[in-house]
C-alpha cells in the first residue's frame, strides 16, 4: 500500500506541474500537440534554420509536434492547413497522426529497410538534397550509464550519417543529446562534420532534464 500510495503521490505531482507549465498551455492555446514545438521554435529564431522553400526531414517526428511547426514556417501565411511552400517527411517507430502536407513513415530510423523508403520519399518528391534535418529521437534510457551512452551515440550518428549523405553543403543537422557519457563523443563528432557547431539548451526545455540540442551548420569537405 505505501508503495501505490507514493505512486499516487508522484503522479499527482507530475500532473500538477504538467498542467500548470506555461508552454503546456501554450501549445495548447497555438493547437500543437506536445510543448516541444517551442523548443525547435527558439532553435529556429535563434538560428534562422527553417526558410520557405526547404525540404526538411524530421526524425523521432511523434507526435508530430515538430512537423506542425514546420509545415507553418513552410506555408506563406504561417498557416496549420492549405498552401505549403516546401517539404516535409517526417520518420518515427509510433503511429502519428497526419498533419496536412507532411509525408509520414512509420518504422526504425535503425533499420535498413525504413532508411531506404525514406530516401525513396524524398527521390519521388525530386528532392536531391535536404535543407535541414531535425532529429528530436531519443532511445529508451535504462539507467545505466554505458548503456545508454551507446543507445544515444548510436542515434545521433545514424543521424550525422544520413545528414552527411543527404544535406546541401549548407545544410543544417539539429539532434537531441544528453548529458552523460555521450556528450562529449558527441559534440567532437559535430565539429568534425560540421563548420559550426553550436549546443543550446532551449528555455522551453524542462529545468530538471539535462537535454541539450547539438546543431550542426555547413557540412565540412571531408578529403
Amino acid at each position: 500500500m505505501k508503495v501505490k500510495t507514493q505512486s499516487k503521490k508522484v503522479n499527482k505531482a507530475w500532473l500538477n506541474q504538467h498542467v500548470n507549465d506555461p508552454y503546456v498551455r501554450l501549445a495548447q492555446k497555438d493547437g500543437f500537440r506536445a510543448r516541444a514545438a517551442y523548443k525547435l521554435k527558439e532553435l529556429d529564431e535563434a538560428l534562422g534554420l527553417i526558410q520557405p522553400g526547404q525540404c526538411v526531414v524530421d526524425l523521432g517526428s511523434t507526435p508530430g509536434a515538430w512537423s506542425q511547426y514546420l509545415r507553418r514556417r513552410l506555408s506563406p501565411q504561417g498557416a496549420a492547413v492549405g498552401e505549403l511552400h516546401g517539404t516535409i517527411v517526417a520518420l518515427d517507430m509510433l503511429p502519428m497522426d497526419a498533419v496536412e502536407g507532411v509525408h509520414f513513415i512509420q518504422g526504425d530510423f535503425r533499420e535498413p529497410e525504413v532508411l531506404a523508403e525514406l530516401e525513396k520519399a524524398l527521390v519521388e518528391r525530386s528532392v536531391q538534397q535536404v535543407d535541414v534535418v531535425v532529429s528530436d529521437m531519443a532511445p529508451n534510457l535504462s539507467g545505466i550509464g554505458m548503456t545508454d551512452a551507446a543507445r544515444i551515440s548510436d542515434l545521433v550518428e545514424l543521424a550525422v550519417d544520413f545528414a552527411v549523405r543527404h544535406l546541401k553543403p549548407d545544410g543544417a543537422l539539429v539532434v537531441k543529446l544528453f548529458h552523460g557519457g555521450a556528450y562529449d563523443p558527441m559534440v567532437a563528432l559535430f565539429r568534425k562534420t560540421f563548420r559550426t557547431v553550436k549546443a543550446i539548451k532551449p528555455k522551453a526545455s524542462r529545468d530538471k532534464s539535462s537535454e541539450t540540442f547539438l546543431v550542426g551548420l555547413g557540412l565540412k569537405k571531408i578529403a
